[in-house]
């Protein structure tokens, strides 16, 4: 186990009030981040992060999701239903069949910027 060494800790006694007060301003409401945590825990599956690089390239049926990521279709269904609540995705029906594709392009951006910032390390 390693040690822990002073610079794990703040040693300074003087709390910058200024500061404090001005970063507490601009915080978003507690409900705001929780629901921020919330969408970030959907984009912590491989099988839904599979999902969504799928629907960047087309609208696509639960049985063509599931033959492409060689899954059954109840294990992608439940995956779509978690990123359906999450308002990720949307669906529209064409007789019998059921289609899904992205609800934004705010989704897109999202990826984006994380696959840009794992790619930078």
């Amino acid at each position: 186990m390693a040690e822990k060494t002073y610079a794990d800790s703040c040693l300074c006694s003087i709390i910058h009030d200024d500061t404090v007060n001005k970063v507490r301003e601009v915080m978003p409401e507690e409900e705001k981040l929780y629901d921020l945590a919330e969408l970030f825990k959907v984009f912590g599956d491989t099988t839904r992060i599979k999902i969504i690089c799928a629907l960047f390239e087309s609208e696509m049926c639960v049985c063509d999701i599931a033959a492409l990521l060689s899954m059954n279709q109840s294990a992608i269904s439940h995956q779509l239903r978690v990123l359906k609540q999450a308002r990720l995705v949307k669906n529209r029906r064409d007789g019998k069949v059921m289609y899904y594709s992205l609800d934004d392009d705010h989704i897109k951006h999202i990826f984006d910027q994380g696959l840009l910032h794992i790619s930078e390390g």
